[in-house]
This record gives structure tokens, C-alpha cells and sequence, in this order.
């Protein structure tokens, strides 16, 4: 019955998007169906926003469909085959408008979409993002695993079992250099699996016999950073190899000297340079919250829905990753997902200040349980984005969340969550720190109960303007004070 309802959801999605034609390519995150098109004048958006299934449509270098995770990762594979079905078969001519407006109505739209979105850094956090998003799954899993390995260790329940969920908790993590790696050489253009076997010099025990201008290397020493510079050189190294060794011997030649060369500028510099990097990261984010904490927190909940936005939070996974590598957690993560919970207080106050707009209610009554669980997509970008002041309320009560997580920290009772991915109520399972499970769980939680408050009240008395409501309320669709702008997903949703 499952398979069928996702096999329905893809079979809905797909004439919506313009058939099979009219799709290049397909993938998907952890909560959205990301779909290249051929032409973005054959989507019915409005269409779309309306079936059941879908949360939110998000366009970007890609049209995004937000389904929510667990879902997504079910439809995707039923659309895949859908489409495949649909090429093989045989396809009417389009006849809705003729060929020459059909390519001037593509091109505007995809000039315009193009200025908006490939800013250079955008571009290349975009690239980054996508070397560390298929890593989430892998990471929630084992950080889930580890909490309760240590809920298990510190009750003093089942001992035989606890070794073993440590070392199914620790194995990815012990590795991940080499997913990165692996990641980093297919994104850039080179082969996977040499950008994995350089990036496993850096996990690999015997560095540690390796003597690197008087210092000795250790095993790990760069993590991510390091596997992520590695890689990313290989494919240089390769592409140049392609380009200049004969075709009878790049078989054997180019992969020599990919790995050869690339392993040589690891071992003997990669390494100790995204060591002092990795280092100088950890460092700051400890001092960071611990010497000021409430305001480092108020700054960092509130700014955290602007920069999804504008798509520039995908320059936090690396240190993400980073953090977690290092200590077990990240202690950014906590305060970050406070944004969630501003924006859900606001979505709140909208719900009570417009009893007449029905069009707004039921988008809120539809979106607010994947806005508890941390998917905030279609609260931004269906109810506060669009109104305009309510997202600038959400960034307030976001705020006041982030101040009240990083008041503790600074306090003494620092911790954060074992994974990145998940957020909201979602993330309770993840975190961890040395204060003990109590501790954390009742911050977190008070965090998120500020967020909501101050997030309401900020939105419920400041905002609207007494115009806005007038209008608002005469039961019709809202006007968009703001066009929302493209964006990636918050780190909750990648």
C-alpha cells in the first residue's frame, strides 16, 4: 500500500513538471526531489503546491519539491521509473505554443533564475554542500546510535551490547575522511575513487611513523578539511594527466601519478595546514560560546533563517562536521535549530491574527507538524517569507531561543547534537555533552519553548500593520509583501 501511495505521489508530480521529456536529471536531499528541467515554462507551480503530498516547491539551480524525509526518499525512486517508462514510450508534440515561444519563454526564465542564483559563492558552497549531504543519512544513524550507546553506558544497562553499538556508532566516523574524499572527486568532476584512496592517507595508522618537517603527522589530522582539500587536488592532478599522458598508457599512468602526487602534497602539507585550520575551528566555537554565549546565540538564531535564504548556511557543514569529528557534537547545531522554533511561534500568530483567511490557515494547519519536527520550508516560504514582517518576527523569536541555548553555554552546561540533518523536536535523540542527558534535554527544550513564545508575541503585536490585517483577513489569497528568494535547505533538511 505504501509503495503504491508513493507510486501516486511520483505519478501526480510528473505531468506537472512537464512529462518525462522535459526532465535532464534527477536526485533528491533529505527532505526535497531536486529535478533538472529542459524547460521551467512547462511547470505548473500553483498546481504542484496543491497536491496533497508536497510541502513547498523551492526553485534553484534545480526545482525542488519539498516532500519531507522519509517520504522523499520513497517517491524518488517510483518517479525515476516513471520517467524512464515515459521516454521509452512514444510522446504527442507538444502543440500548447509554438517552438519559438516556447524558447524565449525558457530563456527569459532561465536567465533570470540564472542572475538570482550562480553568484560565484553560491556556487561553490552549492558544490560543497552537495560533497556532504549524502553523508547525512550515515551520520544520523550513527550519532542516534551513539546517544543510546551512552544512555547505555551511564545507566550501567547491558554491558555486553554496549561495545559493539560503539564501535557500529564510531566505524562511519572513523572513516569519513574517505566518503569525503570519494564525494569531493565525483562533484569536481574526477574519479570517485581516487579522491577516496588519497583521502584514506589521512586516516591511515602508519602516518603516524611519518616525520613532516619535524613534526610527526597523527592519524585523522586535517579530517574532513584535509579529505576535502586532498580530493579536490586529485582531480586537478587527473584532469591534467588526462589532458597530457598518451591513451595507451593513462590506464596505468594517470592513476600512479593522481595518487602519487596528491599523496605526497597531503602527507607532507595538506595535512598539517587543515590540522591548524580544523584546530583553530574547534577552538573558536568553544570560545565562542563559552565567553559569549547569550549573544553569540542571540546572533546566531536570528541570522540563521536569513542566510538559508540567501543559501550561505551550507558554509556551516563543513564545520559541522568538523566539530563533530573533533569533540563527539556540534554545539552550533542546538542553537541554530532555535530558528525553527521562531518561525514556528510566528506561523502561530499568523494562524490567530487572520481567523478569515482561510487560504493561510490551512497551509499552517497542513505545514506546522513538519515545522515541530524541524522542516521549515513550507512555513518560510507558504505563510512568513511571503507576508513579510512575520519572517522578520520568526528571526527575533529564533533569536531569543539561540540567547537562551547560549546563556548555558556559557554558563558551564555546554553540549550539542551527535549529527547534523535533523532539527526541532527531531533532534532530541541527537544530543549529547557532558552535563548529562537531563541537563540537555531541558535546555534544548526550554530553547525551543522560547522560540515559540517570543516568536509569537513578536509576530502576534508587531506583525502586521493594521492595513495588512484589513486586507489579510477579506478571506482571499495574501499579497506578497516580499517574492521569495531561492534557497538551499536549512542544515535540518539537507
Amino acid at each position: 500500500m505504501s509503495t503504491d501511495k508513493n507510486r501516486a505521489t511520483a505519478a501526480a508530480i510528473l505531468p506537472l513538471v512537464g512529462g518525462p521529456d522535459n526532465i535532464s536529471a534527477i536526485a533528491h536531499c533529505m527532505t526535497r526531489l531536486r529535478i533538472a528541467l529542459h524547460d521551467r515554462s512547462l511547470v505548473d507551480d500553483e498546481a504542484l503546491r496543491a497536491l496533497p503530498a508536497v510541502l513547498g516547491v523551492v526553485e534553484d539551480d534545480t526545482y525542488q519539491i519539498v516532500l519531507g524525509p522519509g517520504t522523499v526518499a520513497r517517491v524518488t525512486p517510483e518517479f525515476e521509473a516513471l520517467v524512464e517508462e515515459g521516454r521509452s514510450a512514444e510522446h504527442p508534440p507538444r502543440t500548447a505554443v509554438t517552438a519559438e515561444e516556447l524558447a524565449a519563454q525558457g530563456a527569459a526564465l532561465k536567465q533570470e533564475q540564472k542572475a538570482r542564483n550562480s553568484t560565484p559563492v553560491k556556487l561553490f558552497l552549492r558544490r560543497i554542500a552537495n560533497v556532504f549531504v549524502p553523508l547525512i543519512p550515515a551520520l544520523i544513524g550513527c550519532g542516534i546510535i551513539a546517544g543510546l550507546n551512552g544512555v547505555l553506558l551511564n545507566t550501567g544497562w547491558l554491558p555486553a551490547v554496549v561495545p559493539a553499538l560503539a564501535a557500529i556508532a564510531s566505524g562511519f566516523m572513523s572513516l569519513i575522511a574517505v566518503f569525503v574524499g570519494y564525494n569531493t572527486a565525483k562533484e569536481f568532476g574526477g574519479t570517485p575513487v581516487l579522491g577516496g584512496a588519497v583521502a584514506a592517507i589521512i586516516v591511515f595508522p602508519g602516518v603516524a611513523k611519518i616525520d613532516a618537517f619535524g613534526q610527526h603527522l597523527s592519524p585523522g589530522q586535517g579530517g574532513v578539511l584535509g579529505a576535502l582539500a586532498a580530493a579536490f587536488l586529485a582531480v586537478r592532478v587527473e584532469k591534467l594527466c588526462r589532458r597530457w599522458v598518451p591513451e595507451s598508457v593513462d590506464a596505468l599512468v594517470t592513476p600512479t601519478l593522481t595518487v602519487l602526487v596528491s599523496g605526497l602534497v597531503t602527507i607532507f602539507g595538506l595535512m598539517f595546514l587543515a590540522g591548524e585550520v580544523a584546530t583553530a575551528i574547534g577552538s573558536f566555537a568553544t570560545w565562542m560560546l563559552a565567553g559569549g554565549g547569550a549573544f553569540a546565540g542571540l546572533v546566531l538564531g536570528g541570522l540563521f533563517l536569513p542566510l538559508v535564504m540567501l543559501g550561505l548556511h551550507q558554509a556551516l557543514i563543513p564545520i559541522h562536521t568538523t566539530l563533530i569529528e573533533q569533540t563527539g557534537h556540534t554545539a552550533l547545531l542546538p542553537i541554530l535549530a532555535m530558528a525553527g522554533a521562531g518561525q514556528v511561534g510566528a506561523a502561530l500568530a499568523v494562524y490567530c491574527r487572520l481567523p478569515r483567511n482561510r487560504s493561510l490557515r490551512t497551509t499552517i494547519k497542513s505545514a506546522l507538524p513538519a515545522g515541530f519536527l524541524g522542516v521549515g520550508e513550507p512555513l518560510i516560504y507558504g505563510v512568513s517569507l511571503p507576508l513579510g514582517r512575520p519572517f522578520v518576527t520568526a528571526c527575533v523569536g529564533g533569536a531569543a531561543g539561540g540567547a537562551f541555548v547560549g546563556l548555558f553555554n556559557q554558563l558551564g552546561v555546554a553540549f550539542g547534537a551527535t549529527a547534523i540533518g535533523p532539527s526541532g523536536w527531531a533532534l532530541f535523540p541527537l544530543l549529547d555533552g557532558p552535563s548529562g542527558l537531563g541537563p540537555n534535554l531541558a535546555i534544548y527544550a526550554g530553547g525551543l519553548l522560547t522560540g515559540y513564545l517570543v516568536g509569537f508575541a513578536a509576530t502576534y503585536f508587531f506583525g502586521f500593520t493594521r492595513q495588512m490585517l484589513t486586507e489579510l483577513n477579506a478571506d482571499r489569497e495574501p499579497t506578497p509583501a516580499t517574492a521569495p528568494p531561492a534557497a538551499e535547505p536549512s542544515l535540518a533538511k539537507i
